[in-house]
Order: C-alpha cells, then sequence, then structure tokens
C-alpha cells in the first residue's frame, strides 16, 4: 500500500468513506424516489416526469420484464439507448428485478454489437428506434430472443416522430406496449446485495475486442458516496438542477450525471443529440443549470458558440470534466462564458469510473486530474513493478471499492490486469506531485481518444487489413481540433493493388462506430518496425 499522501491535503473531506451506506443501488434510488416523489427527475422533448412518475413507469416495466419475458436475478439485458427518457426507466425496471444491465453505444455497427451481445450472453435487448437496423442484421447470430424498441417519446407520452424500426426485425414490442402490459401485473420483489452484478459496461481494456467491466451494485454505491464526499456543495438535496449531454451509456454520465444527482433529487435535462447545437444551447436557456458535466470536445463546441452568452449561468456550481484530457484554453473560454472554470477528474469503466477529482476547495483549472477519492489508493509502479517516487512517472494502479471485480468471463484479462496484491492496472500513466495531485503524462499504450471515446488501434488496423489491396497498415491518433483527437491510418498497399483513401474510409464506415473510422490516410513505402517485427508506433508520428 501506498503511504496515501494526498490526504494531508484533504482539507475538511473525510479520508474513508462507507461503501455500504446503501444496501444496494436499488435502495438508493428507491429512497431518492420516495423522498422527491413530487419532484420533476427528468426532462426532455418538452416532457417532465417526476420521481414518482420514474417509479411507477420502471415498476411496470420491470413486471413485465419478470413475468412476459422471464427475465430472473443475474440474467443481462443490453440497454441500447441515447439519452432519452426511456434510459433511466429501463435501468431502474432492470435493477428491481436484479438483472445486470449491458450499456451498449446505439451507433455500434452490426460487427461491434454482435461480439457484446454474444459475449454478454444477452437475451433480452431494449434499442432504440434508429438502431435496429444494426440489430437486424445479427440477431440470428445471437441468443437474443426478445426486443424491445423505443422512440424518443415512449415513457413520456410525447408524440415525437421516431425512426421506423427495421421491418426486418419481427416480434418487436415497444417499451410503451411493455409499460401498459406490465402495469396489470404484479411485480415480485428481488432480494439484491452489494455483491450482485449491476452493469457489465464494455470497453477495450488495452488492446483488441471490449470486454465487459463487471460493477457491481457496492462499486457503484461507493463511487457515489466518493464522489459526494468530494463535491457536498453541489449536492443540495431537491435543488440541483443538471443537464445531461454526455451518453448515459458512458460510465462518467451513468454515474455522475444520472445515479449521483438522481440520488439527490435533480432535475435532469436529457439531451439526445447535442451535435443539433442550437437545440442544445435552447435547452440549456431552459434548464438554467446548477451542474454541467461534459468532455472537452463539448465545452469547446459550447464556449466557441456565439449563442452561449444567452444562456443564465449565474446558478451554476460545477462544470466537471473527464473522458479525456482537458484543454487550458478551452477552460479559459469556457469560464469567460460561464464563469466557471473546468473541474477536471480522472477515471475509467473499470473504476466505476472516478478514481481523483478536483475537490471542492480547488477555485482554478489545474491542469492535472485533482486528488484521489476517499477509500482509494493509487500506487504509481516503473517498468519494474517499483513504486515511483514523487514527481516521477509510474503506470497508475488502484484500489478500492468502486474497483470492478474484473472482465466478465475472461481469467486470463484479469490475470494481467490486477497485481499480485490486488490493483487495477489502468496502463495510464501518470505523476504525483508532494501534495497528492495526479496528473496524467501518457494514456494506455497507443489508445487514441476521439471527442472521450477510446479507440483502440488494434480494431481499427483489423478493419482496414480487410480491405482488398490493403498489405499492411497502422494507426495512431493526431490533434484535431474539433475532437480532441483523429484517426491517422498508415498503409501499405498490396503489389499492383489501386486502393484510394475514400474507398477504405468507407470501407471502415461500414465496419465501425463514426468516431474510430480514420480521418485520414497516408500511402507509405514502409512502416517502422523493431528487430522482432513490431510496428513502432511513436515513429510512425514523425512522418508526414
Amino acid at each position: 500500500m501506498s503511504n496515501r499522501h494526498w490526504i494531508q491535503s484533504y482539507d475538511s473531506i473525510p479520508a474513508e468513506i462507507d461503501a455500504d451506506r446503501y444496501p444496494c443501488v436499488n435502495a438508493l434510488m428507491e429512497s431518492a424516489m420516495r423522498q422527491f416523489a413530487a419532484k420533476p427527475a427528468f426532462r426532455a422533448f418538452g416532457r417532465s416526469l417526476t420521481y414518482a412518475d420514474v417509479d411507477r413507469l420502471s415498476s411496470a416495466f420491470a413486471a413485465y420484464l419478470q413475468k412476459e419475458v422471464g427475465v430472473r436475478k443475474g440474467d443481462r439485458v443490453a440497454v441500447m439507448l441515447p439519452n432519452v427518457v426511456s434510459f433511466p426507466i429501463a435501468f431502474i425496471a432492470i435493477a428491481k428485478i436484479g438483472g445486470v444491465q449491458v450499456n451498449v453505444n446505439p451507433l455500434y455497427t452490426a460487427r461491434e454489437l454482435e461480439h457484446q451481445l454474444n459475449d454478454a450472453g444477452v437475451e433480452v435487448i431494449v434499442a432504440y428506434n434508429g438502431s435496429t437496423s444494426a440489430l437486424a442484421r445479427v440477431i440470428d447470430k445471437t441468443r437474443v430472443r426478445t426486443v424491445i424498441t423505443a422512440g424518443p417519446g415512449d415513457g413520456c407520452g410525447a408524440g415525437i416522430a421516431a425512426p421506423a424500426v427495421d421491418e426486418s426485425l419481427p416480434g418487436a414490442t415497444t417499451l410503451s406496449e411493455a409499460i401498459e402490459q406490465g402495469a396489470k401485473l404484479e411485480l415480485e420483489p428481488v432480494a439484491v446485495s452489494g455483491d450482485d452484478l449491476l452493469f457489465l459496461q464494455y470497453t477495450g481494456g488495452t488492446t483488441g475486442l471490449s470486454k465487459g467491466a463487471a460493477l457491481s451494485h457496492r462499486n457503484l454505491v461507493a463511487n457515489i458516496e466518493q464522489f459526494k464526499a468530494f463535491m457536498p456543495d453541489t449536492l443540495s438535496p431537491g435543488n440541483e438542477v443538471i443537464v445531461t449531454a454526455i451518453p448515459l451509456y458512458h460510465i462518467f454520465a451513468l454515474t455522475v450525471n444520472f445515479l449521483t444527482y438522481f440520488s439527490v433529487g435533480a432535475e435532469n435535462w436529457l439531451v439526445a443529440n447535442p451535435r443539433d447545437i442550437e437545440s442544445f444551447i435552447d435547452v440549456l436557456k431552459a434548464a438554467r443549470p446548477t451542474i454541467f458535466v461534459g468532455v472537452n470536445t463539448l465545452y469547446a463546441a459550447l464556449a466557441s458558440h456565439p449563442r452561449v452568452t444567452e444562456v443564465d449561468w449565474s446558478r451554476l456550481k460545477l462544470s466537471a470534466g473527464g473522458g479525456a484530457a482537458m484543454i487550458d484554453i478551452v477552460s479559459e473560454r469556457w469560464k469567460s462564458a460561464t464563469r466557471s472554470f473546468i473541474r477536471e477528474g480522472y477515471g475509467l469503466s473499470e473504476t466505476s469510473p472516478v478514481v481523483s477529482f478536483n475537490p471542492q476547495f480547488i477555485s482554478r483549472f489545474t491542469g492535472d486530474t485533482g486528488l484521489p477519492v476517499p477509500s482509494t489508493d493509487v500506487k504509481l509502479l516503473d517498468e519494474n513493478d517499483r513504486e515511483a517516487g514523487i514527481g516521477e512517472p509510474g503506470e497508475i494502479c488502484v484500489k478500492g471499492p468502486q474497483v470492478m471485480g474484473g472482465y466478465w468471463q475472461k481469467p486470463e484479462a484479469n490475470a494481467r490486469a490486477f497485481t499480485a496484491d490486488g490493483y487495477f492496472r489502468t496502463g495510464d500513466v501518470g505523476v504525483f506531485d508532494d501534495k497528492g495531485f495526479l496528473k496524467i503524462v501518457d494514456r494506455k499504450k497507443d489508445m487514441v481518444i476521439v471527442s472521450g471515446f477510446n479507440v483502440y488501434p488494434n480494431e481499427v488496423e483489423a478493419v482496414a487489413t480487410a480491405f482488398a489491396g490493403v498489405a499492411e497498415c497502422a494507426c495512431i491518433g493526431v490533434p484535431d481540433e474539433k475532437t480532441g483527437e483523429a484517426v491517422k491510418l498508415f498503409v501499405i498497399k498490396a503489389q499492383g493493388a489501386d486502393v484510394s483513401a475514400e474507398a477504405l474510409i468507407a470501407h471502415c464506415r461500414a465496419a465501425m462506430a463514426a468516431y474510430k473510422v480514420p480521418k485520414i490516410v497516408h500511402f507509405v513505402d514502409a512502416l517502422p518496425k523493431s528487430a522482432v517485427g513490431k510496428i513502432l508506433r511513436r515513429e510512425l508520428r514523425q512522418i508526414n
């Protein structure tokens, strides 16, 4: 164990939290739904649901899943939704019956979706109407037997135009129909403990196909309590207003925006498409948020928009950033527009996610990720697994109640992911200063972060190499003004092949989510390699 020298900087923050304050996340949510029953819980598309509405609707959907679909404790249920009210309804319903939610990006291609559904053993999926074409293409290759679809108005009774469900997807039920049927059924209580799984949160880890980080109820309760200990003045019961534009299927929004602020009766405005910046700003004007959470690209887009000054920012108490490194000039622009600096943190899917955060007493943008949160031990290990000294870089290794039990059914990956004494190896390289503030100086080897999303070169290279005429390829991340980083692909053509950048990019776009697709294709005669034939990606950065 490290000496946890950051605790000297804690001021009034407790060194430990009670990871068992609630026996499970269900108890936390039930407490909030009782205490704040009449208050608005979620707003979207001009409609709102109170905490009592959420309780009623989720109970009806839970009864449907339990009685009509046959979901039992421990069954994995995939949720493939953007930020619409169906998401919290589905999550709370799944949790009530002891299910395990498998969060799926609704923009995934058929190939990506097939892997995740099969890896998790999913038999039931709640899918956004607009994502059903990808599902229809692979459903026969999976164990999925029940499909429940949701449009933007499902759950809140709004008559909003919705994308059509793919015609080749047989027997799908809408969420609204499921809730209507479930309201006539009796929900059987299910005993849930802190050790029971709550999420399979898929992440690439360090390389290759995504793996499911197995997160328990206790993991999430602990991380909620850790965040609360750091930011108590931003959690006034029944008084906070948060705008959620980062996707709820991402662990950052899931834990902080949804669960943490739900637990204190916040009013949560959901933004399904933050790229529609005009509508997004209209939501911000109407909400007048006290809390805003985003990634660097989101802050950059808002801070540079001329209408950002139309928003009344006078109530804004917290601007939190994560998912990718925040840039100081973006924080300066954001503060100029809102009078609120961006408070950065660090975390991963495997840690539920918060490992460190800039605590309440910090009064300016720091460029680091703050102090480790309570009940968390962090040590930095050098290449020989010796603990690095103050100011020396080392791999960030984490132990605490928020750390996952392991990857879903991946014993070999788990053996690599943890040290002999039980610390999770993040693969990120950090440096501690003498006060315990953690700065990230490098990232998981070779990983690219596009708009806060992880892109793993092995996956991009595997897809690109499958294109006729590509003999070999390698990719890196390069700076990009809009997305922080973009994927640049270096390609060796097969002898005599005629490969165009446009055709190769189109091929990649058909197989991968848009953020993974190479933005730049650079044709080369050779790739730099080590003596054993390993591509030296660091040397690719020198090729113009």
